[in-house]
């Protein structure tokens, strides 16, 4: 079966009932809310839940959602590249509840807000390379290569689409709280 790589909101919507809607986003992110009916397969667990997905897929079309879209879509990149018919939500949680439509709660009920994948990522990014130029300035010029490597770091993830930080910290204990069910 064919399907498109992505669908937007207006596309994604009204066919929610006719989709498996895959999460790839921390459970700590799943937990703080989520498309209808989704269920939560981490991005660093994907490879290894390709048998459960592929039999998903038999069954139903795949959407996979992120907070705003680009993990999804590297997600469904690599679903597709195994077989398995995906589609990415473009702009994900944030352009669905931008277009008005709700997430859903595990038990009903608002949990607090975990920051976001990218935003932990640019947080972490800044801290690390204050914290290389203040050694380097204070200690010793060389601790100001840390600022250069976490740089570095940076533009290898947006040529490659991926990003080592983000699976670190994605192993984090409060990024771990809150797992949902897997498909």
């Amino acid at each position: 079966m064919s399907v498109p790589l992505s669908l937007d909101v207006s596309q994604a919507h009204p066919r929610l009932s006719e989709l498996t809607v895959v999460d790839v986003r921390t459970p700590a992110e799943f937990a703080s809310g989520h498309l209808p009916d989704a269920v939560n397969v981490p991005l660093d667990r994907l490879t290894r839940s390709l048998p459960e997905l592929r039999g998903a897929a038999e069954h139903r079309p795949l959407l996979v959602v992120c907070a705003s879209g680009s993990r999804s879509e590297n997600a469904a990149g690599t679903l597709v590249a195994h077989g398995i018919p995906a589609s990415s939500l473009t702009g994900g949680t944030q352009a669905w509840t931008a277009e008005g439509h709700v997430l859903h709660y595990r038990d009903g009920s608002r949990k607090r807000a975990v920051w976001a994948m990218e935003r932990q990522v640019r947080f972490t990014a800044g801290v690390g390379v204050l914290l290389g130029l203040a050694l380097g300035l204070l200690l010793h010029p060389a601790l100001a290569l840390l600022s250069a490597a976490i740089g570095g770091g940076l533009v290898f993830s947006a040529l490659t689409r991926t990003c080592g930080m983000a699976v670190v910290l994605g192993r984090l204990p409060f990024n771990r709280r809150g797992a949902g069910s897997h498909p």
